[in-house]
């Protein structure tokens, strides 16, 4: 299984990327903890991340992209992976599609975790995090939804995406998230 999970913040990706990997024995991998382990053990990309960040600059596509490369080349992802908050440009997914052809792994499905806006605000206004007032989460929103409609596109056209319904049950979503999977 060689998946991208997408979907907005607040909808559920990590809870069901969790029961994913739990069922297939493939990893999650995220961007966010990527750059937080290269940062803390100083690799050469992390240092690179780190300068970036510390600038208050997104972080280059070269850099998350060899740090997607070094963890795809790791063991555990033999069986598939689950991307989860990669790739976020149509840059990132034109690279990712070169790095997985060259690795004869090319992703398989992308799977986008819809959730109507005014349940996605609730749910992280709920959640109670210091940096979720309704207004950033909104803006997050926006953000989120003009960088994947040209990806949404881009995987359209080649057959591989389908849109999830994410509301209702824990266990309802992943059943559709299932029925989503290639056979």
């Amino acid at each position: 299984m060689r998946i991208v999970l997408f979907g907005a913040p607040g909808t559920g990706k990590g809870t069901q990327s969790e029961k994913l990997v739990a069922e297939f024995g493939v990893p999650q991998i995220s961007t966010g903890d990527l750059l937080r382990q290269a940062v803390a053990d100083g690799t050469e990309l992390g240092k690179r991340a780190k300068a970036a960040m510390d600038a208050g600059e997104l972080v280059s596509d070269d850099v998350v992209i060899g740090m997607i490369r070094e963890r795809l080349n790791e063991p555990d992802t033999g069986n598939g992976f689950i991307l989860d908050g990669f790739p976020r440009s149509l840059t990132q997914a034109e690279a990712l599609d070169e790095l997985l052809a060259d690795m004869g792994r090319p992703i398989q499905a992308v799977i986008h975790l819809e959730v109507d806006n005014e349940e996605i605000v609730q749910r992280l206004l709920d959640r109670g995090r210091a940096d979720d007032n309704e207004d950033t989460i909104r803006n997050r929103l926006q953000v989120f939804q003009n960088q994947t409609q040209p990806l949404i596109e881009y995987y359209r056209q080649q057959g591989k995406f389908t849109a999830v319904d994410g509301m209702g049950t824990v266990d309802e979503i992943y059943a559709r998230i299932k029925d989503a999977l290639p056979a």
